[in-house]
């Protein structure tokens, strides 16, 4: 049987729609071999790979009043529009317990991209990288110009969607022919070109990073080469693509609770419309 692997997709608060369809598949007990993830994708992998079903919904919604989590304040005070220290530390040591002993004795083969600021090209970090800061994690989901980067063994890193946005060629080339691949985008959606004002911005925050600028300055090019890829993968039968089939409300900062779990439902309940294609693709 061909292996199976499972694409995540990022996307800020979108990834509540993630949540969502991460929540059918343990409930349904589909269990993946080969989980790779990006940002907000990257963290709900993270608590499906730990097997805590409700753990994405609630750390991404209990807390969206407290300023640490995210917003100005947090800006101003800690240099991070989201707060890392808070989302990556406080909450799962303390206030919704990550729970690592089960994550490490799972014997998927997880996935965490993030990019390398000196050289503008995606890394790809296992469970074995992982620490009690979830350091990997904070590196894939620290958004340029909203987040300092994130220092680790030597590299300097920032948001893994910059390099590789949606990493399903990386999950081909690990050995996963067939995808079932979350996104948190309407069908037919395009990035468009970094504007303007926002290359200035770019080019003078990051000016002793060119590799870094140039990589964000084609990003649009890398996304929607990879949506041409899974659009291929999809009419050949080998990835079953689940994406939100209703008009997208909400942004990467979204702070409205009721739609943030209006979204949840919404990518539990596509996920569910996609299980017998699922099973297909597992061969049951």
């Amino acid at each position: 049987m061909q292996k199976v692997g499972l694409v995540l997709e990022g996307g800020g608060m979108r990834g509540l729609y993630t949540a969502g369809a991460l929540e059918f598949f343990m409930e349904k007990g589909i269990e993946f071999g080969y989980v790779i993830g990006v940002s907000a994708g990257a963290c709900n992998a993270a608590s499906y790979v730990s097997g805590q079903k409700g753990r994405n919904k609630v750390v991404n919604t209990a807390f969206l009043k407290d300023w640490r989590f995210a917003g100005l304040r947090s800006f101003l005070i800690k240099g991070s529009l989201f707060g890392m220290d808070f989302i990556f530390d406080e909450i799962p040591n303390r206030l919704v317990p990550f729970d690592y002993e089960t994550f490490y004795k799972s014997t998927v083969n997880l996935k965490i991209v993030a990019t390398d600021c000196h050289t503008g090209r995606p890394v790809y970090f296992d469970k074995t990288d992982f620490d009690r800061r979830l350091t990997v994690l904070r590196a894939s989901s620290s958004l340029p110009l909203v987040s300092p980067m994130i220092n680790y063994r030597g590299l300097s890193l920032l948001d893994g969607g910059i390099a590789d946005p949606v990493p399903i060629h990386r999950a081909v080339s690990d050995g996963c022919p067939l995808n079932v691949i979350v996104l948190t985008r309407n069908s037919g959606y395009k990035k468009e070109p970094v504007n303007f004002p926002e290359k200035l911005l770019y080019k003078a925050k990051y000016r002793q990073y060119p590799q870094l600028v140039g990589a964000i300055m084609k990003k649009h090019i890398i996304y929607n080469r990879a949506m041409d890829y899974i659009e291929a993968l999809e009419k050949k039968g080998k990835a079953v693509v689940i994406r939100p089939t209703r008009k997208l409300t909400v942004g990467r900062y979204e702070k409205d609770v009721d739609r943030l779990l209006d979204l949840h439902e919404q990518g539990y309940e596509d996920a569910a419309a996609s299980f017998k294609s699922i099973q297909a693709l597992f061969g049951r």
